[in-house]
């Protein structure tokens, strides 16, 4: 295969409708030429690869026979999407993927009239579609709903709660399982391709009409024997007696590579005018791509590689990553203490837990997409005694808030939660960024909210959860490398709720919480030459409040500036309650806070996403400025 080879076909497909227009027959080098175009595009930016080379034949099929974009076609997740973008007018602009002002990762509605609904967290597709079927039955329109959902997504408990839904009100809804790695399926080959065929065909559907229409004749008894005896045929043949019994007419499983399977099934389906129908196609990631096949997580995510070898560019030696530094954290902790438990949701490697499980592989538990269980099965163990650490990004935290609020917060359990990828996170943008964490967490009582300045603080943090067993705790920390910081054999407990001062000055007061305290040091020398001397203090605890370390700084300067990653509502919020409520205000003290704007920002490195959001050293020295009324060098100058 010649991955460089100019692909002629795909460069006549500007849409889907040029597909359609093609004939059948060139379909499978068109699909050969848009597996090739993935693999090069994604080496040059990064991102998903091999999600998406196992769906490239489903792609072209399923734009070939459904009229898209009138027919709504909804991907899961969206690491499978990068064929959809390329297949549907965004093939100019694919280098651009993930960087600032470029195409996103995922499917984003404002970029495309092909992208029916925004996905980044898994197992929302059906329930979208859903929504869009009732939306569509409403409004007396007689368009397609086609939802196309990995097999690792229906370990999310949204997933079958709206396949019974669906199931229930009987909606025209087709469900594509796209099912690559769970191997839930029977063998593939030649007799199911035919009985999915046979099944899906308007004789067989019209003859099982007349068969329950005859059956009604009998008694109640045989009505139900002849159905079950029908279904269960059907299951012994064909699997998929579970989708039966949520309601959802079962096809398959089939051949998701063999477009010659696909596209008379997905036909058949289409022309059907039943309720909702699951169609289980079988795929292989990184399938055509002899490196992604060989990977063990089938190059799910890559940064930029060479493409003949799949050999992936490393960035030059630096420091450890956080992720790194929080696992061995734990292993540490782990080793002298035989009741810390570690919990993933489906994340081992991306928080590091994997490391965990390699030295404990009794002790680590991956829950599968399902942060609700995640959060309650945590709560179980340490109602019991256990000391267990939940690892989940910021983001997919939120989808188990309920649970973290009922079954944690008030029971008051020492569930501890190590939240990774918080603040900006760069290439997955706004989707993935951990903004609201300790807003939503720091608003419970009893909470313990901790965000760690640098990877050192970070294992100092992760040996204060483990000793925090009255209440539950959280800690923060970011996406990437830490500072180069001389780091601890072994982590100390801190005082709960007490702050540090790094640098003493007279007249300004930064007060920081997260790895912002490098900014905030630059912006301090940066003062200097306005002659400001500047006091730099990092709070550690945005809960409890380190309320003396608040008085101090503000009875001693006359600015005080708190600096978060993290959007309005958080830190910052409570320095000011306290500082309302404690009379500081009332001493004529200039107190700003400095916190992620409220809009959400796109995918750009996440040193960009930072200037934009105006919290690197530039923008506190002109903040500080801004409280006194004097103006930066730089806006004196007209300088942006």
């Amino acid at each position: 295969m010649n991955l460089y080879s100019k692909a002629s076909l795909l460069d006549s497909v500007n849409d889907p409708a040029d597909l359609r227009a093609l004939p059948v027959e060139a379909l499978k080098d068109l699909a050969d030429e848009l597996r090739r175009e993935t693999i090069n595009v994604v080496s040059v930016t990064g991102g998903h690869l091999g999600a998406g080379l196992g769906v490239v034949e489903l792609t072209v099929a399923l734009h070939r026979v459904f009229d898209t974009p009138r027919d709504k076609l909804i991907w899961d997740v969206g690491h499978q999407s990068y064929p959809h973008k390329i297949l549907t007018g965004r093939r100019p602009r694919m280098r651009t993927l993930r960087q600032g002002g470029g195409l996103s990762g995922f499917t984003k509605r404002a970029e495309s009239v092909y992208d029916t609904f925004g996905a980044a967290h898994a197992a929302t597709s059906i329930s979208a579609g859903l929504g869009f079927a009732v939306a569509r039955d409403l409004s007396e329109q007689k368009h397609h709903v086609v939802c196309v959902i990995g097999d690792g997504s229906l370990s999310a408990g949204m997933a079958y709660e709206a396949m019974n839904n669906a199931g229930a009100m009987g909606e025209r809804l087709i469900v594509v399982l796209n099912d690559n790695d769970m191997s839930i399926a029977p063998p593939v080959g030649a007799m199911s391709a035919y009985l999915a065929r046979l099944v899906s065909s308007h004789t067989y559907r019209g003859l099982r009409h007349k068969l329950k229409r005859l059956s009604h004749r009998f008694p109640r008894m045989l009505q139900v024997a002849a159905r079950r005896v029908e279904e269960y045929a059907r299951g012994f043949w064909m699997g998929g007696t579970l989708f039966e019994e949520l309601g959802f007419y079962y096809v398959g499983p089939i051949d998701g590579h063999n477009l010659d399977h696909l596209i008379p099934v997905l036909e058949n389906v289409r022309d059907m005018d039943i309720g909702p129908v699951l169609v289980h196609v079988v795929t292989q990631k990184g399938k055509g791509y002899a490196p992604a096949e060989a990977s063990s997580d089938k190059f799910h995510g890559v940064s930029k590689f060479n493409v003949l070898t799949g050999e992936q560019k490393k960035a030059a030696a630096g420091p450890p990553s956080y992720t790194k530094v929080f696992a061995k954290a734990l292993i540490s902790e782990a080793e002298r203490d035989d009741k810390v438990v570690a919990i993933t949701a489906a994340m081992p490697s991306g928080t590091g837990l994997d490391l965990f499980a390699e030295r404990f592989p009794n002790r680590c538990f991956d829950v599968g997409i399902a942060e609700q269980h995640a959060v309650t099965f945590a709560a179980g163990l340490a109602a019991d005694g256990y000391k267990p650490f939940a690892a989940i990004y910021s983001t997919f935290l939120q989808r188990g808030y309920d649970q973290v609020v009922h079954d944690v917060a008030i029971q008051s359990l020492p569930v501890r939660f190590a939240l990774d990828r918080a603040g900006l996170v760069g290439a997955d943008g706004p989707t993935h960024a951990g903004s609201f964490d300790v807003t939503y967490l720091a608003s419970l009582p009893g909470f313990v909210v901790m965000a760690a300045a640098d990877e050192a603080e970070l294992v100092h943090m992760v040996a204060t959860a483990r000793a925090i067993d009255d209440r539950p705790s959280a800690f923060r920390y970011p996406r990437g490398e830490g500072n180069g910081v001389p780091m601890p054999k072994i982590g100390d407990v801190l005082p709960i709720g007490k702050g540090r001062i790094i640098r003493e000055g007279t007249s300004i007061a930064l007060l920081n919480l997260g790895t912002r305290l490098a900014e905030c040091l630059k912006a301090a020398e940066k003062l200097s030459a306005y002659g400001l001397s500047a006091t730099v203090a990092d709070a550690r605890f945005a809960k409890p409040l380190d309320t003396r370390l608040v008085r101090l700084l503000a009875q001693n300067h006359e600015v005080l500036l708190t600096i978060e990653e993290g959007a309005i509502g958080g830190f910052g919020a409570h320095v000011l309650h306290f500082a309302a409520w404690d009379g500081l205000l009332d001493r004529g003290l200039k107190i700003r806070t400095m916190v992620l704007p409220d809009r959400f920002i796109d995918q750009a490195t996440p040193e960009q996403m930072y200037e934009t959001a105006g919290l690197d050293a530039k923008a506190i020295v002109t903040a500080v400025l801004s409280a006194l009324g004097r103006e930066s060098e730089d806006a004196a100058a007209g300088i942006a």
